[in-house]
């Protein structure tokens, strides 16, 4: 619709009669009366195609009866009313505006009045001419009104045919399809087709069922549509570009496919696949020429002049390569898009690349050369009128060595199979060695982010690839590589992309990579599983080896708990079995794992560990034995070398690719001068294929090449040298810069002829989504959209797609089958199809009365009506005169009623299997077989039908034969009984007869329900017919309630099944459900089956259900009884749902309304599911699973009623009596009065006597016999046999070597002891107890004693006399011993002794008794003891417990952190009293842990732990601080340490000297003090301080004032302390005088 304006709009009494003339409104009435005029105004609207027109583009002119016009203007805009162009209006003839003059009444009454008044009262031919314009200005503003008035009638057609859907709304339809091609490759290809459809299709263009999105492939794919006609071009095919493709238009009333299939070629050994070919002619390009008007209106031509030839260049330098680009016409603000490629790789902009676009000049900056850059180059232009490209080939050649001789720098470095500390380095190796070959290669690894560059291999390796591992988990690495050889080291390489260092599924995540959309969100819960040791790892193997490494790769394991797990390695010698593990320090994070370091030339095996916190798993299976060399061999040298002139300066060189080469990476080709026996390299990166052109030769020059082939084992033997070339131009001019062009067969370059090949196995076929398409009604067969739908039905099949394909059919209400995918029918059916020359003889059938006894059934009822009354069908109400003498008549019983859900099976050139399901009624009898007839539909016209069959089929499918290709067909079927045969069916859709070549299998068919149950039910099915590229291998069912939405189907089985039915249960009672099936192969799952007919799950009443029973002569039989039987009603017994034919096996009874299944010889060929159908009732069935162990079962059932036991409730056993006497007894089950036994002994009847004492108690069924006592004579075996009746058992005994001697012993010991204890005997023997004070008590019990019984203790056979401690109370007695030590170990006796006799017991307390009694005495210590607690010294922190008691016996270890601790100076242990300590001097952070103590009882032990850490570790470390402190302080402050009196009498005049030790550190400040004041030194007191030890007072010469009271004041940071001494001075005559 064109204008502005919108179509509700137009509706306005303001815009839709405001500027109309009643001439006009009048006019406008007619035109919307006639459908005639709409219709031609329609077609011829459309046929222009050209969307110009007088009027302005922006907005759409009002008509006014004023005839003031605008200005026509021929501009062309864009969405944005930018105006890129101009659009030439089409030519209107003057043929248009005459006619419309003509045939306008107002015009020829204005154009008579005018004639009459210019006659009459002018006659000059000025002022006719000035009338004739006149006249002409109104006709032609009539004349635009009118053609403004027919556009506005044709859009309001329009609009009112879109709102009525019945009318105009039809399905997509192909008017051409695409064509399959052939290309080859780097060739561009286009396909395209026209689709009609209203609304407007959709158009979605799928390769392989994926679609095709542009965005994601920049440059290889384009799309285009306009005016119907949609594109897909394709560029510089290559082999992935082989495929099928899919154009897939899409409305609101349905969807249609169409195929194309695209085959790229390669020439062999002619072509370098790594050049471009040049610019195809296609048909985008035929369009240029053509000059075709492009989406805008406008069409590009693109010229690039001033182009960049082959360059040279060198590592290190800067290179640009531009080319001006010149585009007409030239539109401002337009932009082409350009882009560069390197070696058909496009180029983005990176710190090596720059690009630059100028307006007219394009350029590419190469900032670093490298030899990574070589390459063909390609400049691409694209406009919207294509694209132009340029190609040129860029050579780099080594720079200069840094050492002469070194070799030329590794290219091309890369990394794979990146893991969290582990990556392969590969590269490619240098063209050139400079005379020395290279030893080998150095990789280097640096972090993102840092600058420093770290080596990873100690010893140059050869191979050029190379595992490095010890990286960091999260941490990005970028590496370089440099080669090696005798002269030196080479440059590095350019260095890696980086690559982060973690999983790759983590990689995956962080990427933004989804997993497909399945439809379906699974949310599950994973408990907690902290503490499980990991599994095993899986599939370990040897990835890669080498003489210098072996690279190991293995899956996770699948218990692994929730934590991260690590693994160890360990190898083997082959040939022993001492496994050494590799990694014993670290144990790696990644599932690969590289070993160097491995002898040359021996085998080893692997395995792999896994480990986390809870402990380390269990070993892999270990790897097969691989010897450590080079697995890769270096290729053989390259064939022939067939040089070929082309320009002055350029050879092209071909040769044949080396034979058996493994991983090849490339060639190096290498030319000389003739006779200088100089080489210089070709190409310093390895090319693909087997030609080159080899450029930057002399011209004039005679060259030889020789070429070498590299993998990444090293490079091969030069090939032999070829032929000499003289370098100059060939004759008709060579291969400009590089490129080769592409060859045909011929070797003459253009494209293959195109063919349309069939899809046999070629490509894999992706599964399709599930059809959301809702299903289209059914329509009027005759309509022209019918072949759409059957064309989608064979696309769709081709395609791997299983579309719903519905097509009209004449006839609405009826039940319509639709085209779907069909399983294997049995191969009977292929002999059904008869010859397409059927007699077309046919009679009446079916009287209506038959139709009375149809119940009353709405569907059943419609098609009845239909078919009666509709005259196309009425012809079909006969058949042939063949199936007259078939037809057997029957009054008690109807004809059946039509089938109903016709389907297409399967497909193929001439013929079809149908498929229908059975009648809703059967017409009282079995029905007997069914005919199928057939039409051919030509342009929605039905023709005559014909029969398919003459006789009649059994199945419910059929193979409808010899019909012609491509013609579209419907289909009928009738039902026949011994009534007769019953009405048709409806006509089917309309199918078209194409080969299906879909890779999936078709859907099952002949779905059937059986044993309906509350909760469950059984689906049965038959396979498809079609099985797609392989065969059918599983089928999955899906189950849905009948009134629940399209997107409740849901799947019942999780794992596909192979059989062919499948019982469903976890049904909800009373619901109904209905259930599809679909089958699957090694493409993929194919489509969906039609559903069942709803089924309530609902039990029946009086529903029974299949019972075996064994009778009484063992026979095994399976009985199914039926309440609902009619005359009729048939027993029909299966095996695994097919029915049973054959009684090799079972035998069938029936009797009344019951049936028996008998086994004839029941064994594993029975097993299986037997169920059993009744016909002619209400779904009357049951099934029985005979499974191996059931029939285990049965069988021992069926051995017993045949051979029948007495049955025993206990076997035959044997007890001991008092004094010794033997019991040997059994007790059946059940035994009559008539029963016998017989006792045996070793084959010989015994019976009652003075050694045997029997006794047969048939009331409650024990036997017995009893011996007195047992002699070497009665060792062997005793039997008792049972006889009641027919019944029979018996049961034995053997008594022979070690059981019969321990039967005896007893038995005597029995005896013994009943004679013991008839005097003082102990009835406990002597045993030992420890008191919770850890006193030992030996005790025991006795008994029948009296008071003259004596007791007397004995240790080391030494009598121990009495005391305190020994007591005799209550028949116990007792020996206490306190505080046992080693002494006290001995052998301790007791013996009790009277005049009837005497008894002994005895305790040995030596050796393992005297250990076992200390650990019960250590587990009492350890019981006792507190838990550990933490207190500080000044030396440490000190961990201690107080036991109760303290043997110097008892063992104790102290652990930390669940290990021991090896004790030193600074960590000890000990005891104090009942106290025992564990000591730490001087901790530290490391010293926080986990302690313990544990205390060994020979048993578990018993531990008591402590955390020493966090709160507790700082509390206990800060007192120790404290007190270490307060000692050094306490240790370290100054002392007088002695020396000095405390009184000094001293006569006048005599020297005083005293002297005493001072201690401190820091050395303390002394002091001297007389009387509280402080002294200085002088002549008269002399102070003095030597060696910070000694401090000295000297009086020279001592008078009466020197006496007073003297202090020494010593003094330093950690304290003061003084010493006083008192001097008395006296004179010697006062002194005399006193003792006078």
């Amino acid at each position: 619709m064109s204008g502005s304006i919108p179509f509700y709009q137009k509706h306005h009494r303001h815009y839709d009669r405001g500027y109309r003339s009643k001439e006009v409104e009048s006019a406008m009435s007619q035109y919307q009366s006639s459908s005639s005029y709409a219709a031609r105004s329609s077609r011829s609207s459309s046929s222009r195609g050209l969307k110009a027109s007088s009027y302005s583009g922006l907005e759409e002119s009002r008509l006014s009866p004023v005839p003031k016009r605008a200005k026509p203007t021929y501009l062309a805009v864009d969405k944005e009313n930018q105006i890129i162009g101009y659009v030439v209006p089409i030519f209107r003839g003057s043929q248009e505006f005459a006619t419309g003059f003509s045939n306008t009444e107002e015009a020829r009454v204005k154009e008579s009045a005018a004639y009459m008044a210019r006659r009459n009262l002018f006659t000059s031919g000025l002022e006719m001419e000035r009338s004739e314009q006149t006249s002409r200005k109104v006709a032609m503003r009539e004349s635009a009104e009118r053609i403004t008035l027919s556009k506005r009638i044709h859009e309001n057609e329009e609009h009112h045919k879109r709102m009525n859907e019945d009318s105009l709304m039809h399905a997509p339809e192909f008017v051409i399809k695409p064509r399959s091609h052939t290309v080859w490759e780097k060739q561009c290809v286009r396909l395209h087709c026209t689709v009609t459809g209203w609304p407007d299709p959709r158009v979605v263009w799928y390769k392989n069922n994926v679609s095709i999105d542009p965005l994601a492939h920049p440059g290889k794919y384009k799309l285009e549509s306009s005016y119907n006609v949609h594109s897909l071009e394709i560029n510089r095919c290559d082999f992935d570009d082989t495929a099928q493709y899919r154009a897939s238009a899409m409305n609101s009333k349905g969807e249609l496919s169409a195929f194309a299939s695209i085959v790229v070629k390669r020439f062999k050994g002619e072509i370098d696949e790594s050049l471009p070919s040049p610019r195809p002619l296609t048909l985008l390009s035929l369009c240029l020429v053509d000059g075709l008007v492009s989406e805008y209106g406008i069409t590009f031509q693109t010229h690039i002049v001033d182009k960049f030839g082959v360059s040279f260049g060198r590592e290190g330098e800067t290179m640009s390569l531009g080319c001006t680009v010149i585009i007409y016409p030239a539109l401002h603000r337009y932009q082409p898009e350009v882009q560069w490629y390197r070696d058909d790789v496009l180029l983005t902009a990176s710190k090596w690349n720059h690009m630059h676009w100028s307006g007219d000049r394009a350029t590419l900056t190469l900032t670093h050369l490298n030899k990574e850059d070589e390459g063909l180059y390609t400049l691409r232009v694209i406009t919207k009128s294509g694209y132009e490209t340029y190609s040129a080939y860029v050579f780099v050649r080594d720079a200069d060595a840094e050492v002469e001789g070194a070799p030329g720098a590794p290219l091309d470095v890369r990394c794979l199979d990146a893991n969290k500390d582990y990556v392969i380095v590969t590269w490619k190796q240098p063209a050139i060695d400079r005379g020395s070959s290279i030893l080998g290669y150095f990789v280097d690894r640096c972090e993102v982010g840092t600058t420093h560059w770290m080596q990873c291999n100690d010893t140059p390796v050869k191979f050029a690839r190379f595992p490095v591992t010890g990286l960091v988990e999260g941490r990005s690495y970028t590496f370089r590589v440099r080669a090696v050889n005798k002269s030196g080291m080479s440059y590095p390489s350019r260095a890696s992309e980086p690559v982060a260092a973690m999983d790759p599924a983590d990689r995956a995540r962080m990427r933004g990579t989804s997993a497909p959309w399945t439809g379906q969100i699974i949310v599950t819960e994973e408990e907690p599983a902290e503490g499980v040791v990991p599994g095993q790892p899986r599939e370990l193997e040897v990835t890669e080896a080498t003489k210098n490494y072996v690279v190991l790769s293995w899956k996770p394991p699948c218990e692994k708990g929730l934590e991260g797990i690590m693994y160890y390695v360990e190898k083997c010698v082959s040939g022993t079995d001492s496994w050494q593990r590799v990694n014993t320090e670290i144990p790696v994070k990644s599932p690969r794992f590289a070993l160097f370091d491995l002898a040359e030339g021996k085998s080893y095996s692997f395995r792999v560990r896994c480990c986390n916190s809870a402990g380390v798993g269990e070993p892999s299976a270990p790897t097969e034995a691989t010897t450590v060399g080079d697995k890769l061999d270096i290729p053989s040298a390259p064939g022939r070398v067939v040089p070929t002139r082309n320009t002055n300066t350029s050879v092209v060189v071909s040769w044949e690719a080396s034979r058996d080469a493994k991983e090849l990476v490339g060639y190096y080709i290498e030319g000389s001068i003739v006779s200088s026996n100089v080489w210089e390299p070709c190409n310093n990166k390895p090319v693909n294929g087997t030609r080159f052109i080899c450029h930057g030769l002399v011209t004039g020059e005679s060259y030889v090449f020789r070429v070498r082939a590299v993998n990444a084992a090293g490079l091969s033997q030069c090939s032999q040298e070829s032929e000499p070339v003289e370098v100059k131009a060939a004759i008709g001019g060579g291969i400009p810069h590089g490129v080769l062009p592409e060859m045909g067969p011929g070797g003459n370059v253009g494209g293959l002829t195109e063919h349309r090949p069939r899809w046999t196995g070629t490509h894999e076929t992706v599964q399709s989504p599930p059809d959301t398409m809702p299903k289209r009604k059914a329509q009027a067969d005759t309509e022209p959209g019918a072949g759409a739908g059957a064309r989608a039905g064979a696309g769709a099949a081709s395609s791997g797609r299983s579309e719903p394909v519905t097509m009209e059919g004449k006839n609405k209400g009826g039940k319509r089958g639709s085209v779907t995918w069909a399983p294997n029918l049995a191969k009977d059916l292929c002999s059904e199809s008869v010859s397409g020359s059927v007699s077309d003889s046919l009679t009446d059938i079916v009287p209506d009365a038959h139709l009375a006894r149809v119940p009353a059934t709405g569907e059943v009822k419609d098609q009845a009506v239909a078919a009666a009354s509709d005259p196309a069908i009425g012809q079909t109400c006969k058949f042939s005169a063949n199936r007259e003498r078939e037809r057997p008549r029957r009054d008690s019983a109807a004809s059946p009623t039509p089938p109903y859900g016709i389907t297409v099976l399967e497909c193929v050139r001439d013929a079809m299997v149908l498929a229908w399901k059975q009648p809703t009624f059967a017409g009282g009898a079995d029905i007997t077989g069914y005919f199928v007839d057939y039409r051919e539909v030509i342009d929605g016209v039905p023709r005559k039908w014909h029969e398919a069959n003459i006789k009649s089929v059994s199945e419910r499918a059929y193979r409808v034969s010899d019909l012609k290709e491509n013609r579209k067909y419907q289909f009928q079927v009738r039902a026949a009984n011994m009534a007769g045969v019953g009405i048709p069916s409806l006509p089917s859709d309309t199918f078209l007869c194409e080969e299906w070549t879909i890779a999936v299998p078709g859907p099952p068919h002949d779905l059937q329900i059986t044993e309906v149950r509350s909760s469950s039910l059984v689906l049965l099915w038959k396979p498809p017919v079609y099985q797609g590229r392989d065969k059918v291998n599983g089928f999955y069912v899906d189950i849905k309630e009948a009134d629940a939405v399209e997107e409740a189907w849901r799947g019942v089985n999780d794992k596909a099944t192979d059989k062919t039915f499948l019982k469903i249960k976890a049904l909800q009672e009373g619901e109904t459900y209905v259930f599809r099936v679909r089958a699957q192969n090694k493409a993929g799952v194919g489509r969906a089956s039609d559903p069942t007919e709803p089924t309530l799950a609902l039990t029946k009443p009086g529903t029974k259900e299949i019972v075996v029973d064994v009778d009484d002569d063992g026979v095994i039989s399976l009985n199914f009884e039926c309440c609902d039987l009619t005359p009729d009603s048939k027993f029909v017994w299966s095996k695994n749902y097919e029915e049973i034919t054959e009684s090799s096996r079972m035998t069938l009874e029936i009797k009344g309304n019951k049936s028996k299944a008998i086994f004839k010889n029941p064994g594993e060929d029975d097993i299986g599911i037997y169920s059993c159908l009744v016909t002619h009732t209400d779904g009357a069935s049951s099934s029985y699973t005979l499974s191996e162990e059931e029939l285990k079962r049965l069988l021992e059932i069926s051995h017993d009623h045949k051979f029948p036991i007495i049955p025993l409730k206990t076997e035959l056993a044997v007890e001991l009596q008092e004094k010794g006497r033997v019991r040997f007894w059994l007790q059946a089950e059940k035994i009559s009065a008539n029963g016998k036994v017989e006792y045996v002994f070793n084959d010989n009847v015994i019976s009652q006597g003075e050694k045997y004492k029997m006794n047969f108690d048939k009331n409650t069924g024990v036997i017995e016999m009893i011996m007195e006592s047992l002699t070497p004579a009665d060792e062997g075996t005793f039997t008792f046999q049972l006889q009641d009746g027919k019944a029979t058992n018996q049961s034995s005994l053997v008594l022979i070597g070690d059981v019969f001697k321990e039967l005896q012993k007893e038995s005597e010991f029995q005896r013994k002891e009943w004679f013991r204890k008839q005097g003082p005997h102990f009835v406990e023997y002597l045993g030992y107890e420890v008191t919770p004070e850890c006193c030992v008590i030996l005790k025991c019990k006795v008994g029948n004693i009296k008071k003259e019984t004596v007791a007397l203790w004995y240790k080391d056979g030494r009598e121990i006399k009495a005391d305190e401690h020994l007591g005799f109370t209550e028949g116990v007695l007792k020996l206490e011993i306190a505080q046992i030590s080693k002494k006290d170990a001995g052998v301790y006796e007791i013996v009790l002794k009277d005049d009837r006799g005497q008894d002994t017991s005895k305790l040995n307390l030596t050796d393992q008794g005297f250990k076992d009694l200390m650990n019960e005495v250590f587990s009492v210590i350890a019981n006792s003891s507190t838990p550990l607690k933490i207190t500080s010294t000044d030396q440490g922190i000190r961990l201690y417990t107080f036991v109760s008691y303290y043997n110097d016996l008892l063992q104790v270890t102290w652990h930390y952190k669940d290990s021991a601790i090896a004790f030193s100076d600074r960590i000890k242990s000990g005891v104090v009293g009942e106290q025992l300590w564990l000591q730490i001097s001087e901790p530290t952070e490391k010293d926080m842990g986990k302690y313990a103590i544990e205390f060994n009882d020979g048993k578990g032990g018993l531990r008591r732990t402590v955390e020493l850490a966090g709160q507790a570790f700082d509390d206990a470390f800060a007192e120790f601080q404290r007190l270490k402190a307060a000692a050094i302080a306490e240790r370290n402050r100054a002392r007088v340490a002695g020396g000095l009196p405390d009184v000094v009498t001293i006569q006048e005049g005599k020297a005083l000297n005293l002297t005493c030790n001072i201690s401190g550190d820091p050395v303390p400040e002394v002091t001297w003090l007389k009387n509280d004041r402080e002294m200085t030194s002088d002549d008269h007191y002399i102070l003095k301080f030597a060696s910070g030890k000694f401090a000295s007072f000297t009086i020279t010469t001592v008078n009466t004032s020197d006496s007073g009271k003297y202090s020494i004041l010593v003094k330093n940071k950690y304290g003061t302390e003084s010493g006083d001494f008192t001097v008395s001075v006296f004179i010697p005559q006062e002194e005399g005088g006193k003792k006078k």
